[in-house]
Parts: C-alpha cells; structure tokens; sequence
C-alpha cells in the first residue's frame, strides 16, 4: 500500500493545513506514514476535528509534549483553537510493538513519551518559516529517532504487519474466518497477533476499515445509496451498516450523508 489512505478524518472541509508524508522505506515496516495538522485560527473560532480512527497507534509530538496514543473503539474528536500544530507517526503493528509491550492497555487511553530528543528536534524543525522544509524537517528528524531507537521488524511483527495490509486493501474480508484462511494461520494465531500488535480484536480492525471505506463513499458519491454501500463493503444488508454506524459513531449514514453536506467550522467562546 504506497498511496497515502484517504480514510479516517469524517469532515474534511474542516482540516486546517493537514499533510501527510509516506515513511521511507527504510520505516515502511514499522511507520505508516507521518501526519502534520497546523492551525491558526482567529480568536474565538474552534475547529472541531472528528476522527474515525485508524485501528491502530500513533506516536505524537506536540509543543507541550510526546505521548503514545492507543488504538480507539469510537469516534474521536480534538476542538482546535488559536495556533498550533502536531506531527504523529501513524505505526504499524510492529512499530507499536516496539514501543509499547501490551497496546490493549493504552486502548482508548493515550500515555506520556518521555523522548526529549524527539521532542526538541520535531520543535525545532516546526520553527522553519517555510512550510515545505518545515514539514519535510520535522519528518526526518522523526524518521531519524525512530530508525535509532526502534529494531526492524521480527517475524511475528511481519506477519502482523501482512495482516493489517490485508485487512486495510481488501474490502470483502468481512470475517476473521476468511483472514485466517488468507494468512494460513489459525483462527487463534489470528487472534494472538491482533492482541499482541494491534490492542483490539480482529474483527474490530475488519469493521473499522469497512465503516471508515463506508463514511468516504457516503461523502464523495451521493448518487450512492445506503443500500449499496453496504453490499459493496460486505455487510449482509443496510440494517447491518446503520447498526455499525450507529454504534461507533453515534449517528446512521443518512445524518452521516446530510452533515458532510453543511460541514462548517464551528464557533465557540475562548
């Protein structure tokens, strides 16, 4: 998978300036790619970013500080104000693994980094006036640390890594059963490599990349009806979508579908 995933952020017209960078090859086994938010809004603006997470983790450096931010089981959101930005490594299974022995236990939760090196060489890269080296600054010296501090992947990790790829471009795995039989590996291997490198079941990863495949083809093909999205992606009929949608977002695809045609930054105090 060398293209950069358009999945994840549920309304993009409220993105500030937002990149993303493929890792180099020399990280493609435990980095994803790098994501860069800045933002300067006018005071009293908010500009609430709701995300539909990847099922995965992310290492992040902000001016205040590094922390580890574990896979997520809902929908998540950050109200951005005044100035600022953030540069996250999106890992892959074996880039958390490396990091991080249980990710189950940082699931929902996000934990203090203590990498001061990372920390002041990301800070001093995001001071560049000009955006472009600015951007391509902070990823190097990211990309540096982590190649430093972080061993290749074992095998276990390669196998994990081969099963989120497979997960995350094969829109009809549905079931763990047809995972397993794809890896040749058992149900329970399945299961182990999931807990192990990822922190949530793989039938939560299943469903994360189809309602997160479900929400982009919901916003950019509105002649698409409920109905087909979900016979494309898989489910056994719309009840099943709405269901999903409902439990992880909090809302069905119609209002999903309605909001991303008003999508507006939002105004609050302070």
């Amino acid at each position: 998978m060398d293209e950069i995933d358009r999945r994840g952020v549920l309304y993009p017209a409220r993105l500030p300036t937002f990149t993303r960078v493929l890792a180099p090859d020399t990280l493609r086994g435990l980095v994803r790619w790098f994501w860069i938010p800045e933002w300067q809004l006018a005071p009293g603006r908010t500009s609430r970013q709701e995300v539909l997470a990847f099922p995965a983790s992310n290492l992040v450096v902000e001016p205040a500080g590094t922390t580890l931010s574990g896979p997520t089981t809902r929908r998540t959101h950050r109200d951005l104000s005044g100035t600022g930005w953030a540069v996250g490594a999106l890992l892959r299974p074996a880039g958390i693994a490396a990091l991080h022995r249980e990710p189950r236990e940082i699931r929902d939760d996000e934990i203090g980094v203590d990498a001061p090196e990372l920390h002041e060489a990301v800070v001093a890269a995001m001071a560049i006036p000009d955006p472009v080296a600015r951007r391509d600054g902070a990823v190097a010296a990211y990309g540096a640390w982590l190649g430093e501090r972080l061993p290749p992947p074992d095998a276990d990790g390669e196998r994990a890594n081969d099963l989120e790829d497979l997960v995350a471009s094969d829109r009809g795995i549905v079931r763990v059963e047809q995972l397993a039989e794809r890896l040749d590996l058992s149900m329970r291997a399945v299961q182990r490599l999931t807990r192990r490198y990822v922190g949530v079941p793989p039938l939560a990863m299943i469903r994360r990349y189809r309602l997160q495949e479900a929400a982009v083809r919901l916003r950019e093909e509105p002649d698409l009806t409920v109905a087909a999205v979900a016979a494309d992606l898989g489910y056994a009929d719309q009840a099943h979508l709405c269901t999903d949608f409902r439990s992880v977002l909090g809302f069905t695809p119609t209002t999903y579908r309605r909001s991303t045609g008003s999508d507006t930054e939002s105004s609050a105090p302070g």
